[in-house]
């Protein structure tokens, strides 16, 4: 007799390669460059599609009837946007700004919702977006009622360079002005600018043709 066959190990399934599917000849989408500080739509812009971005980065932001503006999120490569659209919001509820040069798929919303009940890989994938943003968004809210702006700003630091993304291991971010942060953190500006040279005196931060964020920021988020 013969050496017995070795039984074959069935194949390792490749993980869902979400870019490439919504990418395909076989999805009715569209693809879109957006300069930085470009609108990419308004509040109050009708809501039929959902939006993802392939490179680049968004800001979202809500403007009150007061007039007063402030950022309700930063998003960036493989962040789905615009997702209201699928729970049936008629319009947006907030503005999308570019923040660098942009590429995103616009798919439609009808074809998103055909796609999620025929796609499970994309459903699961997208289910998962879904979670995390809403953990994020209970997150920042805990975050503003019971951390110190300093904590705020150095975790909105680590968000915003993707801290624990194993694509992104350097955390360098593109400028930001501390406007913008003091926005986002709910603080003035001459706090912002106190935080940060203290940051840089840590060595928490560099500034060297952007502003690079080092893991040891993270001591000023889990100290007491």
């Amino acid at each position: 007799m013969g050496a017995p066959t070795e039984r074959m190990k069935p194949p390792t399934p490749q993980p869902f390669d979400i870019e490439a599917f919504l990418d395909s000849g076989g999805v009715a989408r569209k693809v879109v460059e957006r300069r930085s500080g470009e609108v990419i739509f308004s509040q109050g812009d009708s809501c039929d599609s959902v939006l993802y971005i392939q490179k680049g980065g968004v800001k979202l932001q809500v403007i009150s009837h007061a007039g007063k503006e402030a950022i309700v999120a930063m998003l960036g490569p493989g962040d789905f946007f615009g997702e209201g659209a699928l729970a049936g919001q008629p319009v947006r509820i907030a503005t999308a700004v570019a923040t660098s040069a942009t590429s995103l798929i616009v798919v439609e919303k009808q074809q998103m919702t055909r796609l999620l009940h025929e796609q499970h890989a994309l459903s699961d994938r997208f289910l998962a977006y879904v979670l995390a943003r809403n953990i994020r968004v209970e997150a920042d809210l805990v975050d503003q009622l019971f951390n110190s702006s300093e904590k705020r700003l150095a975790r909105t630091l680590l968000l915003l360079a993707r801290y624990g993304k194993q694509d992104i291991p350097h955390h360098v971010l593109p400028k930001l002005s501390q406007e913008m942060l003091a926005e986002m953190v709910g603080t003035t500006r001459s706090r912002v600018n106190f935080f940060m040279n203290k940051f840089k005196k840590l060595g928490f931060i560099e500034y060297n043709g952007g502003l690079k964020i080092n893991d040891s920021l993270l001591s000023i988020v889990l100290h007491d």
